[in-house]
């Protein structure tokens, strides 16, 4: 098969990726089949849509593209592999990786991602584990509320209604930045697992669809309505997108001191809710990413592993979590 050939079949099989299951929310949270309504007005008001991936605009956004994000190369046993932190929701030209990020790519063999989201499997398995997994209804006034959040964003309350709470909140919180124009669609999760198989790279999954899906629903009803509340709160108040934003602009200068003061200037923890949900989303999940890439690093791979930038902070981050095993990590910087 020819390189064209073969990267148009790449882009169509993302394309699939972004019109199916969304990803898990606040992870890799990818495709939101989002509709305007049928009048003019209500169309007006919408988000607007998302550049569709092609081979040309592959192409020239490779060839235009800056380091954005973070970047650490990690050694141990004789030979070098990478974390990179990057942005779940991203502008179009942001999820192209530059020159740097794609030296160390090349240098690696494998391209280890949260979630694989062109594995056929990792789709199907997504869009069974985004359900709810309790019986239990929300209250009335909280399923309006949530309706109201999404005919304002312009998606299909009846599609999205049949997935669990908690992801529908999530899955709002990301959408409310497209009209700045961060969204989910450009993720840079989705331009590394084309290239990567361009580049004839092995891909592979960190985490499961269902072990991401289990780290944000809550335990019981109660955490679950405490969740759903909260979010709901920061949407109508119009907190949610100044937040967003300042987390993209630290990720687009590469700020990592801004990005690791984020607990003290996200205003994400108000809740004894909101604390656990964070503490199961990254410090929980840590040492699984961590074990992951030393396996494959261990292994005799040189590993390129790419998770959210917010996986990388504090003394529970990977950077962390890698030296705790012996790794030798080196923080590199972008030429700017």
């Amino acid at each position: 098969m020819s390189t064209s050939s073969r990267l148009a079949r790449l882009l169509r099989s993302a394309r699939r990726a972004l019109s199916g299951a969304p990803l898990a929310a606040l992870v890799v949270l990818l495709p939101l089949s989002a509709a305007c309504a049928a009048d003019h007005k209500a169309r007006a008001s919408c988000p607007p849509a998302a550049q569709t991936l092609t081979a040309e605009r592959l192409r020239e956004g490779l060839a235009n593209a800056r380091d954005h994000g973070f970047l650490w190369r990690i050694s141990k046993d004789g030979h070098a592999s990478y974390l990179y932190g990057t942005i779940h929701a991203a502008k179009f030209e942001w999820m192209f990786p530059g020159p740097t990020i794609i030296d160390a790519i090349r240098s690696s063999d494998t391209i280890a991602l949260e979630l694989d989201v062109l594995n056929r499997d990792i789709q199907d398995r997504l869009a069974a584990s985004i359900g709810p997994h309790r019986t239990d209804p929300l209250p009335p006034q909280l399923v309006r509320r949530i309706e109201q959040q999404m005919a304002a964003e312009c998606v299909d309350a009846a599609t999205w209604s049949k997935f669990a709470p908690e992801f529908q909140i999530a899955s709002l919180s990301v959408m409310a930045a497209r009209r700045d124009g961060f969204d989910p669609a450009n993720a840079a999760d989705l331009v590394l697992a084309v290239l990567g198989r361009n580049l004839r790279k092995s891909v592979v999954s960190l985490e499961t669809p269902e072990a991401q899906m289990q780290a944000l629903q809550m335990p019981t009803q109660e955490e679950t309505i405490e969740f759903v509340t909260s979010g709901l709160d920061e949407l109508e108040s119009g907190r949610a997108r100044p937040l967003l934003n300042r987390l993209a602009k630290a990720w687009a200068d590469s700020d990592y001191d801004e990005l690791a003061r984020y607990e003290q200037w996200c205003e994400c923890l108000r809740t004894a809710s909101d604390r656990a949900a964070m503490k199961r989303l990254l410090d929980d999940r840590n040492p699984l990413l961590a074990t992951a890439i030393d396996s494959l690093h261990a292994s005799g791979k040189q590993v390129f592993a790419a998770v959210g930038s917010l996986h990388m902070i504090g003394p529970n981050g990977l950077p962390a979590l890698m030296r705790q095993r012996g790794y030798k990590v080196e923080q590199g910087d972008f030429p700017r």
